[in-house]
């Protein structure tokens, strides 16, 4: 490094926070710097960066080692009484706590907390990175939150957004639904069907269809069933009539769903649960225990996506992407009694 230095005409310092792209350097002698680096053949010692990034992170307090978690959800209460944020949460919380990070709250959709204002709040905290939870009604992000994507790297969870494509983590949904549909054929079913929303699966860039046709080939032709979509994740009648005419159509035998209210659409068409269809919950949740399902483990999400983030800093990222990075999270089968071996529908 003092090699460098000598050769760049600037300090050691200088060349500490050039190679870690550090923007109290302007960007012409980041780049000169990183060309005569370069040149010289200079390359880090991982280990020691990482140990260096430590101690600077212990030396300047408690609040240079924070992370921003911002609740992109549109309800302001979403970390705490949504029926599947509150786990992404608390796996952020757990592995920020481990790798010795607090995380400081925002909320998307505050009216006051716009881009520029979030920008001179991380500079004044010390917030190094943030973490977006619960954007779930689209993948765009309000162009007012934009200029704080200027000041730190970002991570998204659940989903892939886009204008900008940021760095995510989420649940693998492709695989899921492969091996929800592998476990219920392996239990007999022969006609498997999707019932959906619509907006959720383009949300996921429909890897819930496209894992669901890829895996209606294990099962004979004339038990490829075409998906049910609804219009909304809300309860609506003209959703439920149409439901009931598909089921009555096209006869199903087990149904993959996100929505617990499909077990009341069924059994209000007079089709009894397990005995005529089955029921798999592809978001299995803790509070409908009796459902079998797959468990998409969002708590190790929110692990990933701090771990993702924590290298993004270590390694000076901050800005939009290039080429953002995806973690995918695998699911896990479990148990429950709205499935057994098939009898058939009426």
């Amino acid at each position: 490094m003092q090699q460098v230095a000598r050769a760049a005409g600037v300090s050691r310092n200088a060349v500490s926070l050039a190679l870690r792209n550090d923007p109290q350097i302007p960007p012409a002698t980041r780049e000169r710097i990183a060309r005569v680096a370069a040149e010289l053949g200079y390359r880090k010692n991982p280990t020691l960066a990482h140990l260096m990034s430590e101690l600077r992170r212990g030396a300047r307090g408690g609040h240079r080692a924070t992370l921003a978690l911002i609740n992109a959800h549109e309800e302001r209460d979403a970390f705490r009484t949504h029926p599947t944020i509150p786990s992404y949460v608390a796996g952020c919380h757990r592995r920020a706590a481990a790798t010795g990070y607090t995380l400081d709250e925002f909320w998307l959709h505050d009216p006051a907390a716009d881009g520029g204002r979030l920008q001179r709040i991380f500079q004044a905290r010390g917030i190094r990175g943030m973490i977006l939870v619960g954007l779930m009604r689209g993948n765009r992000l309000p162009e007012r939150f934009l200029p704080a994507l200027e000041t730190a790297p970002c991570v998204v969870t659940g989903v892939a957004t886009r204008d900008p494509a940021l760095s995510f983590a989420c649940s693998d949904h492709h695989l899921l639904v492969t091996r929800a549909m592998e476990r219920i054929h392996h239990l007999g079913y022969q006609r498997p069907a999707l019932v959906l929303d619509r907006g959720i699966d383009h949300l996921v860039e429909r890897r819930f269809s496209a894992g669901f046709r890829i895996a209606q080939e294990m099962f004979p032709a004339e038990g490829r069933l075409e998906p049910f979509y609804t219009d909304t994740d809300t309860d609506q009648p003209r959703d439920r009539e149409r439901f009931t005419r598909w089921l009555r159509r096209e006869c199903p035998d087990v149904i993959l769903t996100l929505y617990h209210r499909i077990r009341r659409w069924v059994e209000a068409a007079g089709v009894a649960v397990p005995g005529e269809i089955g029921l798999v919950q592809m978001e299995w949740r803790a509070d409908h225990p009796d459902w079998a399902g797959m468990h998409q483990n969002n708590d190790i999400v929110g692990e990933a996506a701090v771990e993702m983030l924590i290298g993004m800093i270590h390694n000076g990222e901050r800005g939009i992407p290039g080429f953002p990075r995806a973690t995918l999270i695998g699911s896990r089968w479990i148990d429950g009694n709205t499935v057994r071996a098939k009898t058939g529908c009426r």
